[in-house]
């Protein structure tokens, strides 16, 4: 069988043609991964749910709006400090319904597991997965076991889908930022990727870096009692917040023009950042959530945020703008500005 491949009948596939075989940078979530969602699935899979390209579908089913999410979990290493592979899938999939303003309900667990994987560690992970569903208040309801030949599962990874009811009223979409409106953080930036980063290179800190992997449903819906106004919410894991907030220009197709002197940041991940040459903005979050919202719900909304254990360092970071479309561009410390472009590839493989 012939390796060429035919892309003659593909949908715009000039984005595809420089890269013939997967690459890693194809899962990390900045523009290689994008182009292959817009190149690829989106014109092969076309529908009406899956246009928006959110967290997750919101869907309506005689009457009732659903949302109805799937992410699967590739982390290496398995346990880090602040969490585990268990409790990052049952989080990720809860804040992707989150994303779209839903309660989450239920969940699947879908498990290929590595032959030579101790039980002992596989039933660590199965409390683990049980005690974050019991956080999040959300029950697994059904699943599925797979086992791998030793060497071709990297211990295991976990897929986790799930559903959830959308409250009425609530229209939260990509394509919904409007110029003018604020953009919420609901706290420090890269958290999550320095914890994995800083296990794989042997960093040390005076303070340990933790994972901020948490359910963010609660938030979400505490937010919600201030204004069912909110017109975009976004958890930035893979490729941080600035492949979120371009993925979000493009669909809204505003501008968004951020601040550098109001990221927050923790001094020792910033210091891992500087140490490794990452840009935080590009970091992954496990535990965060960018909310686009109207000016003047702005400051309710961060005091609301403040007051909830996953928002007490909530910040207004920057606005959505008319000048460049499509264009993320943040304030420097010096006064200047700078692009904030996707990346291409992928900066940390295995974090999510």
């Amino acid at each position: 069988m012939s390796d060429s491949i035919d892309f003659s009948d593909w949908v715009c596939p000039v984005p595809l043609r420089d890269y013939p075989q997967i690459v890693m940078g194809h899962g990390g979530g900045g523009k290689l991964s994008a182009d292959l969602v817009e190149h690829l699935f989106v014109p092969a899979f076309q529908n009406a749910a899956l246009a928006s390209l959110a967290d997750g579908a919101a869907l309506t089913i005689n009457g009732a709006r659903l949302a109805f999410s799937t992410d699967s979990y590739v982390v290496r290493p398995l346990f880090f400090p602040g969490g585990s592979i268990a409790d990052l899938a049952v989080n990720g999939t809860v804040n992707d319904l989150a994303m779209l303003g839903a309660r989450p309900l239920f969940l699947s667990v879908g498990m290929i597991i590595e032959e030579g994987l101790p039980i002992s560690t596989l039933g660590t992970l199965v409390e683990q997965m049980a005690a974050a569903a019991r956080l999040a208040g959300v029950q697994i309801v059904t699943g599925d076991t797979k086992v791998v030949d030793k060497g071709h599962g990297d211990g295991i990874y976990i897929n986790t889908s799930g559903i959830g009811v959308i409250p009425e009223g609530v229209q939260i979409a990509p394509q919904n930022a409007r110029v003018g409106d604020a953009i919420l953080v609901s706290g420090t930036l890269g958290d999550h990727g320095m914890a994995i980063m800083s296990v794989r290179e042997g960093l040390e800190f005076e303070t340990i870096i933790q994972s901020d992997s948490a359910p963010l449903n609660d938030l979400v819906q505490t937010m919600l009692t201030v204004t069912a106004a909110i017109h975009v919410l976004r958890d930035p894991t893979r490729g941080g917040i600035a492949s979120a907030l371009n993925e979000i220009a493009r669909a809204a197709k505003v501008g968004v023009m951020l601040d550098d002197r109001r990221l927050p940041v923790r001094p020792e991940v910033a210091a891992a950042c500087e140490l490794l040459g990452m840009d935080p903005v590009y970091v992954a979050n496990e535990g965060k959530l960018l909310a686009i919202v109207p000016p003047e719900d702005a400051d309710a909304l961060l005091e609301k945020m403040r007051q909830h254990p996953y928002g007490k360092d909530a910040a207004l970071i920057g606005h959505v703008v008319a000048e460049h479309p499509g264009v993320v561009v943040s304030k420097t410390g010096i006064g200047g500005t700078r692009v904030v472009s996707m990346q291409i590839g992928e900066q940390l493989p295995r974090i999510c």
